[in-house]
């Protein structure tokens, strides 16, 4: 797979964390059908949440052709990792991880937040071409997910300014939500907007509930493909959410619709 220097394809998948009770939705019986996705639907970058360690050793197995950055505390099992997997092709120039927090770079977390929660930065180049990737998991509070998004774009303007942006994540709520007001303040824009019904459906396949897996952008970006991927596997999912899929091209290329919200169809 090689990058194309005037598209961009990038995937957003909360892997849903290994050590989860899921019976027969365990990670040991999942881990086969999330290869499968990864390779239906390769990406130039994958924003990934809820890593547990051995998925992430199993990510670097699976993606020969990636480097990642965003694997965070290895010493302790039941972390979760928000990493991102980019094609080598393009050189990491730096990358931050910070907490959700007022005090970013000590563990810890918002007021009301349920759990200490993360954002990877990485600052990425190719052939002339630079951008910055983001990568990150909302708490459930409102309030907490409107400061969080200021804080996303704080952690942004740490890296040299002017840079288009693509925030891959799980925001635990809805377009229309004060998180996502938040991002459109400061001048983000999501891929799919009101036009998905969901990407959260609890291993039930379900159409319609709660889009909570989005994909923004700020910059010189056009969508020229998006998707929401439902693909089963004899009425298994890899994950409790369904990954969302985009190519981004320059400002000048044409729109796309959202595309195989109900058969599945690959995108370039």
């Amino acid at each position: 797979m090689n990058p194309d220097n005037n598209h961009i394809s990038i995937m957003t998948m909360n892997l849903r964390f290994g050590l989860a009770k899921d019976g027969e939705n365990k990670w040991e019986n999942r881990a086969p059908l999330a290869g499968e996705i990864l390779d239906r639907y390769p990406a130039d970058f994958i924003g990934f949440q809820e890593v547990n360690h051995f998925q992430a050793r199993f990510l670097e197995r699976h993606l020969p052709d990636h480097g990642h950055i965003g694997w965070y505390n290895k010493q302790t099992p039941w972390w979760q990792s928000n990493m991102i997997f980019h094609l080598k092709d393009w050189t990491c120039m730096g990358s931050r991880h910070h907490f959700l927090s007022e005090t970013p770079d000590l563990p810890s977390k918002l007021p009301g937040s349920k759990w200490p929660r993360q954002c990877v930065v990485g600052w990425f180049a190719h052939q002339g071409r630079e951008l910055l990737v983001v990568n990150t998991h909302f708490d459930f509070d409102a309030g907490v997910q409107a400061r969080s998004a200021d804080l996303v774009a704080e952690f942004i303007d740490g890296f040299p300014a002017g840079l288009p942006v693509l925030v891959t994540g799980d925001f635990n709520s809805n377009p229309g939500s004060p998180a996502y007001e938040r991002f459109l303040s400061h001048g983000f824009t999501e891929v799919c907007g009101d036009e998905v019904d969901t990407t959260y459906h609890e291993f039930e396949g379900r159409r319609t509930g709660r889009h909570i897996d989005w994909i923004l952008y700020r910059g010189d970006f056009q969508v020229t493909a998006r998707q929401v991927i439902m693909d089963d596997f004899n009425g298994r999912y890899p994950s409790d959410h369904f990954p969302v899929r985009a190519v981004m091209g320059g400002a000048d290329a044409g729109a796309g619709s959202v595309s195989g919200i109900q058969d599945g169809n690959e995108l370039p």
